[in-house]
């Protein structure tokens, strides 16, 4: 809204006395017409009659009961106009925004009572003042912006900005401001003052809740990527180095799990303040959420710098807390990468090698700091690569297996075959087992694919006996796959998709029997097995090639067979 202009009611003022200019008219017109007559009667030498001046009379007193009457409309225009004035100025001084109005100089012209309130001073001392005096250091240049902006452009003009209490307490305002022409020709501006003090401060609480964590007022997640930002930034520009240490405590949990949570909140917090006294200015340390923990560590000339720093984290970390009558102590294993490196990374990449490298330092005993290892880190991405490649080789039936005939040496005759799987690679050619399951040993793939082996041998002995052609065939089965807690089900449900095959025509043999880890849980799948029909066979390549089939009686017995050729290494 407009500001206020006490000065407009000296219109309101001529409008109010219009009634006494009409009352003199018609004193006039009275006076002239008693003349008019008097005249009139003189020129006839005849003295006016009776009834004339009986009417003169009678129209003297008419106006003057009309003065009288007008007067007393007069006088109450006069209080009607003095309340709207009192009621104007009181609107005026009153109004919940403080209004100024500043002459062509910057010097204040007119104040009302509220912002004279917001400003904590009195009006007096405000009128002939420049209100910039008044406007923060922080803001100075805002608001000479605003008003070579309203004189330039005289449109009006919008800003927040901080405001200077005689008391010295900054105040926020939203500042509206107008420029107009005054009666005397010269520019006027005229500005409105909204108190957004409490808004302010509920922003900057709302901020604080977006960017720190409540319980250790560390910065949080959203505030740690912003500093890494700005930080990279300056590494690239000064070139000087930054380090991203990713903290997790150890036995945290059994603490939290053994004391309660306000154990755990009380650690927390300990163990944040004692790792932030360590670190430097400008060093910034942030809670990711639960146990973890982030630091940027900035302006290190070389890797080594970082080491104190590194080893006071984990000292500051592993410092005791009193809680009731115990005392209380955790550790924490620390992962650290470094920028700039050879390649350009982004700061994702940065966390995540941090991480990598806090669980190799987990891995290696805890309470200790690990760098990470690029070199490892390449492996690593080449690995998942390769078990991506060998899963959409599995989808896309890329395997095959061929079966290699085992023959009765005296008579000649085959008395049954192996399956040996291969990968036909659509660019690599026919690649051997060694080339691929290597890649999926302790993957969940390779149970995956030991399942593929023997769904497919099962279909082909299906269609050899179609064929009149009984042969029985053996197939290797890795010790990761014999030892899953579904291993006979599956192994069941499988027999049951082909149900012209005889267990017994299905022999399994176990590579490596040395990964066994549960040889009493092993020979009962294997007792279960035959059960079935099925046959087991060991094959120890790695010790000599080996192989034993395996009765429920004795798993060391049986058959001895010719190890096979490099060339055709089992799957």
């Amino acid at each position: 809204m407009p500001p206020l202009d006490p000065r407009s009611s000296r219109q309101e003022a001529r409008q109010a006395v219009a009634p006494l200019a009409d009352a003199h008219v018609l004193r006039r017109r009275a006076e002239t017409r008693l003349t008019n007559q008097a005249a009139h009667a003189g020129d006839a030498g005849a003295e006016p009659e009776p009834q004339d001046v009986q009417h003169l009379l009678h129209e003297l007193q008419v106006h003057q009961i009309e003065l009288e009457l007008q007067n007393e409309e007069l006088r109450l225009s006069h209080l009607a106009l003095d309340s709207a004035r009192a009621r104007y100025f009181d609107l005026y001084d009153l109004a919940p925004a403080g209004y100024i109005t500043l002459g062509a100089s910057g010097m204040i012209v007119e104040v009302n009572l509220t912002a004279a309130t917001l400003l904590n001073t009195p009006r007096s001392a405000l009128v002939r003042q420049p209100l910039h005096a008044f406007v923060a250091k922080e803001d100075q240049d805002s608001f000479y912006l605003l008003r070579k902006q309203l004189l330039e452009t005289g449109a009006p003009q919008l800003r927040e900005l901080r405001l200077t209490r005689r008391d010295g307490h900054p105040l926020w305002v939203h500042l509206m401001a107008t420029v107009t022409t005054a009666a005397e020709g010269a520019c006027e501006l005229r500005m409105v003052l909204s108190d957004i003090d409490a808004l302010k401060t509920l922003e900057r609480q709302l901020d604080r809740l977006a960017h720190f964590d409540a319980l250790t007022n560390l910065p949080n997640r959203l505030l740690k990527a912003d500093r890494l930002q700005q930080a990279m930034a300056q590494a690239r520009r000064t070139g000087q180095g930054l380090a991203v240490v990713y903290i997790d405590l150890d036995g945290f949990k059994a603490i939290n799990d053994q004391f309660g949570h306000e154990a755990g909140d009380q650690m927390l917090v300990a163990v944040a303040n004692h790792m932030q006294q360590v670190l430097r200015e400008g060093d910034t340390l942030a809670r990711m959420g639960g146990d973890e923990f982030v630091a940027v560590l900035i302006n290190l000339g070389n890797i080594k710098a970082c080491t104190p720093l590194l080893d006071r984290l984990l000292a500051g970390a592993a410092q005791p807390m009193p809680f009731n009558e115990h005392l209380l102590q955790v550790s924490a294993s620390l992962g650290v990468t470094f920028y700039p490196q050879a390649h350009e990374v982004e700061a994702d990449q940065l966390l995540r090698q941090a991480d990598q490298a806090m669980y190799q330092a987990k891995q290696a005993g805890k309470n200790r700091w690990r760098e990470f290892d690029a070199e490892q880190d390449a492996c690593l991405r080449d690995w998942h690569q390769d078990l991506r490649h060998i899963q959409q080789a599995l989808h896309k039936q890329e395997f095959v297996l061929y079966y290699q005939p085992k023959v009765n040496m005296r008579t000649g005759q085959a008395v049954g075959a192996e399956a040996l799987i291969r990968w036909q690679h659509p660019e690599r050619g026919l690649l051997q087992p060694i080339d691929f399951l290597p890649v999926v040993e302790d993957h969940a793939l390779a149970i995956d694919i030991g399942e593929w082996v023997i769904d497919t041998a099962l279909g082909q002995i299906e269609s050899w006996q179609a064929q009149g052609l009984h042969l029985p065939v053996s197939i290797n089965v890795g010790a990761q796959q014999l030892q899953q807690a579904n291993f006979v089900l599956r192994l069941r449900a499988l027999l049951a998709r082909h149900p012209g095959v005889n267990p017994a025509d299905l022999t399994l043999e176990i590579l490596e029997t040395s990964a066994l880890k549960d040889i009493p849980y092993a020979s009962q799948v294997i007792e279960d097995c035959h059960q079935m029909g099925v046959a087991f066979a060991l094959d120890d390549f790695g010790t000599g090639c080996i192989d034993f089939v395996l009765s429920p009686e004795d798993i060391a017995k049986e058959i001895v067979r010719i190890a096979q050729s490099e060339d055709d290494t089992p799957a």
